[in-house]
Parts: C-alpha cells; sequence; structure tokens
C-alpha cells in the first residue's frame, strides 16, 4: 500500500490495514536519498520528529509514535541471511541501525506494534535514489530500479520461506 508522508495519517492507515488483513509478514519501504545501497533498519523508535511536516510553523515538535508504547522495536525480519543473499546477488546492501525519526521509523514502529502479539516477521528497507532521482540533486548516489526490484524479490523469498517455516 502506498502511504501518505505524514508520521500519524501513514501509521493510522498502516493499523487499520493490519487489522484488516492480518498479513503474515510485513515489509515496509521508504526512500532514503543520498544513502547508496538498501538499508536494512534494524531498530524503530517510539519517537516522531515531525519537523518536517510543521516546516513554517516554528521549528521541530517530537511525540511517541504511540503513547504509552515500548521505546523502541527490533525488526522481527531474517536480516542477517538477507543481508547475505543480497550481497551474493551483487545488490548493494548494508545493515542500518535505525529508521530514523520521521515516517519510515512510525511505520516500521507501528507495524512491529501493531503485530507484537502475533509475533510475524517485519521490518523495513530504506531504498537509495533512482538514477533519474538523482540526477536532480548534486553528486548523491543512486541505483537502478532494476537492481532495486531485484533486491526486494530476494528479501521477500527469505521472508516468504520463514512464514512457511
Amino acid at each position: 500500500m502506498r502511504l501518505p508522508v505524514n508520521c500519524r495519517r501513514a501509521s493510522e492507515q498502516v493499523m487499520r490495514a493490519i487489522t484488516r488483513l492480518r498479513p503474515a509478514a510485513v515489509l515496509g519501504l521508504g526512500q532514503a536519498g543520498g544513502r547508496p545501497v538498501l538499508s536494512l533498519e534494524r531498530v524503530a523508535i517510539n519517537l516522531e520528529d515531525t519537523r518536517a511536516q510543521r516546516e513554517g510553523e516554528g521549528g521541530m515538535q517530537s511525540r511517541a509514535v504511540i503513547a504509552g508504547g515500548p521505546d523502541a522495536y527490533f525488526a522481527r525480519l531474517p536480516i542477517a541471511d538477507i543481508l547475505v543473499a543480497l550481497k551474493r546477488r551483487g545488490v548493494p546492501a548494508a545493515l542500518s541501525l535505525s529508521a530514523g525519526v520521521y515516517v519510515c521509523n512510525a511505520v516500521m514502529y507501528t507495524t512491529l506494534h501493531a503485530l507484537r502479539r502475533r509475533r510475524a516477521p517485519a521490518g523495513f528497507i530504506h531504498l537509495p535514489y533512482e538514477a533519474r532521482q538523482a540526477a536532480r540533486h548534486r553528486a548523491v548516489p543512486s541505483m537502478s530500479l532494476a537492481t532495486m526490484v531485484t533486491g526486494i524479490e530476494i528479501a521477500l523469498e527469505i521472508i516468504a520461506r520463514t512464514v512457511r517455516g
């Protein structure tokens, strides 16, 4: 599903979708311009920085993604297996400590919170700019869309194996 670039609205949509669809696994994707590789996120924190949403309205506001929720959740994906498979197939990838404090983090945190009792595999991968996007910026890394698609297909294959047991 495509989500809005707004922490609260994205989190609400994710929560409703998980309740309605009861997925066996969830892989969130988002873009992190400037990163040269697929970034497999390890941790989502219970903090959202709404600075970008409130630009021009007095600066940064921080609040919990989910009031009363744990400080953080660790990704529940076979990250090490995904990383090895990506590198084996020549897809540039790396582990990333945190999904940040904006929409991608809010989506990852909400997903993990919504699935906490079911323990379904869930996590998040940040994607670099595609080459045409990078051309609009100066000297930023990019990756071909084909390479990103291959990387996500590999990740999904490994996640599917985990679900099937």
